[in-house]
């Protein structure tokens, strides 16, 4: 009986024994193929040929065959099938994060799709100047952020839409202030609009406000004169003496006869002089024809015009006139029998340049 207690003992020893060294290897086994693939997922495994950072556009509404086929365009994977199985174990598949991202050089699988999960994209650079009209804007914009121009331009064009910012759709360009923001590349049309109010409301401070209402002008009549300085002159050291000469005729009741608004009206690139026959147009933006300020901008005016306008010169002169050196600056009269002298040497030099139109 002792003998046989001795030998159940040793056997249910020896089970326990193969049961603890079978659940080891187990174990052993399991940590290994775990290690393997941890190291597998966290080791490089996203190349660029040149070793520069790659940029990824994510659009809205892609599908996980879409972003994996513009991670095949864009990059060089070591192993797709690694890739898309971490990628699918991950979730990736159910929630795929529009927008701009940044790839760097020997990343790892994990770190990419992280990055992808939590939509830490990089924000893009939006710059726009010297734009005549919220159509020329509008196809910039598309350019550089995920909305197209026809979403942009059918709210910008949307009376009720504009009136809920305070403008018109004569008025609406006077609220895109040209400079450089930083966007998240997949912001919508509403959103895009939305921010430039802000960043008007921005520009606008009590300072500038105070300027504007100092010369009797709001911040938009100041944008539509600055508009019209702004297509008189490129040279911005210029822009306060050509806004003095503005202002000057305004506070008198004078027209402000200003040749850009005729060539607003003709919108042809082709046409470089404006003649008496221009000035008889029917518009409301002829400034020959009608005194004050014409209904809208006729371009979006930089921030020098602006600040031009609210800055101005003060002085006496109500005439102004191209140099006949083509420099682009400008002659300054106070009469018009001074003002008729230097315009008349500049007509000369037109007609000796062959410029007749």
């Amino acid at each position: 009986m002792v003998e046989k207690h001795i030998d159940e003992k040793n056997i249910r020893k020896r089970r326990r024994n193969a049961i603890i060294t079978t659940v080891t290897a187990i174990i052993i086994a399991v940590v290994g193929v775990g290690l393997h693939l941890y190291n597998s997922f966290m080791s490089v495994g996203i190349f660029i040929p040149d070793g520069k950072a790659v940029e990824l556009y994510i659009p809205t509404g892609a599908t996980f065959e879409q972003l994996t086929d513009t991670i095949k365009a864009n990059l060089t994977i070591e192993d797709i099938d690694k890739f898309e199985f971490l990628a699918k174990k991950k979730g990736l598949t159910e929630k795929i994060r529009p927008g701009h991202y940044v790839v760097k050089n020997n990343t790892n699988y994990n770190s990419f799709i992280n990055m992808l999960l939590s939509g830490r994209q990089t924000p893009v650079n939006v710059k726009f100047n010297n734009m005549q009209n919220t159509n020329q804007l509008t196809g910039r914009i598309a350019r550089q952020i995920e909305a197209d121009s026809a979403s942009i331009a059918m709210l910008l064009h949307d009376k009720s839409y504009v009136d809920g910012l305070g403008f018109d759709t004569l008025t609406i360009a006077s609220m895109f202030i040209p400079n450089t923001y930083e966007f998240y590349w997949n912001t919508n049309a509403n959103d895009f609009v939305k921010r430039m109010k802000k960043e008007y409301d921005t520009f606008w401070n009590n300072k500038r406000k105070s300027k504007a209402d100092s010369i009797g002008l709001s911040p938009i009549e100041v944008s539509i004169l600055a508009s019209i300085v702004e297509k008189e002159t490129s040279k911005t050291d210029e822009m306060p003496r050509i806004a003095g000469v503005y202002l000057n005729r305004l506070a008198i009741g004078m027209p402000l006869q200003a040749d850009p608004t005729l060539l607003f009206i003709l919108n042809d690139p082709e046409i470089h002089r404006v003649l008496n026959e221009h000035k008889e147009l029917k518009s409301p933006y002829n400034t020959y024809q009608n005194a004050g300020l014409p209904p809208g901008p006729i371009c979006i005016p930089s921030i020098a015009a602006i600040d031009g306008v609210l800055n101005h010169e003060h002085h006496k002169y109500l005439y102004f006139c191209a140099k006949e050196d083509f420099s682009g600056y400008h002659n300054f009269a106070k009469t018009l029998s001074e003002h008729n002298r230097n315009a008349a040497k500049y007509q000369r030099e037109l007609n000796n340049r062959n410029i007749f139109k």
